[in-house]
């Protein structure tokens, strides 16, 4: 069977622009991490005694079955298309996943996993739906599904991650750094919204997704270029600890990174 690749991402820049019903709005960039992946394949299911009906997602997950993104598109791509031979083929096969990309981390795992499920689909069962539309049905398990969806190196992300455009920039190779720190999204935004709101203008939003992804990560701080690492820092206080000087925060973390020839530098 075939192998797809799932890539992390990271957020050169995440910066809070207003709130829609509940959710924060934001401004971002998000650039494609070629060196690190997660890679699925449909297996056929291993255990004769698995009962027909039990959706079968193979490899090393932190989470239950029913909490995987993976599953959640699973039904949310069973809504959206009706497909029959969609759960013929999850009858009689699993969702191989071999985990390389770390949980909890601000590298969009679980987003990437869920878009790449969503196109495996798409491309073995012959669907015939446009990228748009497979968008559309990835909003449904979470707002950054998208962008892993259209497959960009580099995109601005907006909205509350529904609306992709593609940035035309050189492709970077980044030095990640996980702690091994479990932050949880929810209460990140949570201690934003409590203690540090002060979204951005459209001005300055738009400046930002003129300016090159090299270029801001030379001339901003960690804090400056993200939102959520001060409220991450405030209610996980040993990720200080892992902090260095010179590299940036990956969504609502824990991840670091920094680009690879400034290792060198």
């Amino acid at each position: 069977m075939k192998v797809y690749r799932a890539y992390a991402k990271v957020n050169v820049f995440l910066k809070i622009t207003g709130k829609r019903e509940g959710y924060h709005e934001i401004v971002s960039r998000f650039v494609r991490v070629n060196s690190l992946y997660d890679e699925l394949s449909f297996v056929p299911k291993e255990e004769s005694g698995d009962r027909v009906s039990d959706f079968k997602i193979y490899g090393d997950f932190s989470c239950e079955t029913n909490q995987n993104t993976i599953y959640k598109a699973y039904f949310a791509l069973k809504r959206a298309t009706l497909s029959e031979s969609l759960e013929n083929l999850m009858r009689t096969h699993g969702v191989h996943v071999k985990k390389s990309i770390p949980a909890f981390a601000g590298l969009g795992g679980g987003s990437s996993d869920a878009a790449t499920y969503l196109k495996m689909c798409n491309e073995v069962l012959h669907l015939g739906l446009s990228l748009n539309e497979l968008a559309q049905i990835g909003l449904e398990v979470g707002a950054d599904v998208a962008f892993f969806i259209y497959d960009y190196n580099s995109a601005n992300v907006s909205g509350i991650g529904e609306i992709v455009e593609a940035f035309d920039e050189e492709i970077l190779d980044f030095e990640i750094f996980t702690p091994d720190i479990q932050i949880s999204t929810p209460k990140v935004y949570q201690i934003y919204r409590d203690d540090f709101y002060a979204p951005i203008d459209g001005f300055m939003a738009n400046e930002l997704k003129k300016r090159p992804s090299k270029e801001i990560l030379s001339t901003m701080s960690a804090d400056e270029a993200n939102d959520l690492f001060k409220p991450a820092l405030q209610e996980y206080k040993n990720l200080k600890d892992y902090y260095q000087y010179g590299w940036h925060f990956s969504g609502s973390g824990s991840s670091f990174f920094r680009l690879k020839e400034a290792s060198h530098g």
